[in-house]
């Protein structure tokens, strides 16, 4: 029986890295470095968009997206970046609209979803924004880990410090590294690309299903096989 488990698990192993040599062209995507483990990024949410529409994170399961925290009275990185943004969706084509991208406001005081939707107009079509209550956008930052600040300014006026990284998610809703602010656009478009391919892949879900059925098959007492494409 020992035998029989270590050759189903060789062939799983196996199975999993064909997969990611053929969907990646014989390189497995990236993984930032970060202080937390990439699992502990992103989950479960419930917000309203710049629609009025109650969202949650299944809203967006079986599409790659990228999550920004901004707000709109955010003089300079969340302006700079939206712009980057739509250079970026003009250069992926036809392909643009497998990548969804989120914008979440980190000041649900100011920003309604009514100013979002007046705000991300600026910017095209290219952007979903995201609100709530207080308490919701709370949550939403510390599911993501999410550094944000009110900082006071002068006559009751205030800003706010906020991460400016963006979030990458793949079509499973994993984790899959950040962009930078102001990162190299030739960078940034081939990690889009990249996040773009989970969609029409079978993204290691089937492979990881069939290892759970092999692992209850032989008892459930092995280890399940690590995911090349977290490597």
């Amino acid at each position: 029986m020992k035998a029989l488990r270590i050759i189903v698990w060789l062939l799983v192993a196996v199975l999993f890295g064909a997969t990611g040599w053929l969907v990646f062209g014989g390189r497995l995507p990236f993984m930032e470095s970060a202080s937390v483990a990439a699992s502990d990024i992103g989950g479960p949410f419930n917000l309203v968009d710049m629609n009025g529409r109650p969202v949650t994170d299944k809203t967006f399961a079986g599409r790659p997206h990228v999550i920004f925290f901004g707000y709109t009275h955010c003089p300079d990185v969340c302006p700079t970046t939206l712009g980057e943004y739509a250079a970026l969706k003009e250069r992926l084509g036809p392909d643009a609209g497998k990548v969804g991208l989120l914008f979440v406001t980190v000041d649900p005081a100011r920003d309604t979803p009514e100013v979002l939707k007046d705000y991300l107009s600026s910017f095209g079509d290219i952007v979903l924004g995201l609100s709530g209550n207080r308490e919701q956008i709370d949550a939403a930052i510390k599911t993501f880990r999410v550094y944000a600040r009110k900082v006071p300014g002068t006559d009751g006026d205030y800003g706010m410090d906020h991460t400016a990284s963006s979030f990458m998610f793949d079509a499973d809703g994993r984790f899959r590294g950040t962009i930078a602010y102001m990162e190299d656009q030739e960078t940034a478009l081939n990690k889009l690309k990249t996040l773009r391919l989970s969609l029409r892949n079978p993204d290691f879900t089937t492979a990881r299903r069939m290892a759970a059925a092999i692992n209850d098959f032989l008892g459930g007492d092995a280890a399940e096989p690590t995911d090349p494409s977290t490597v």
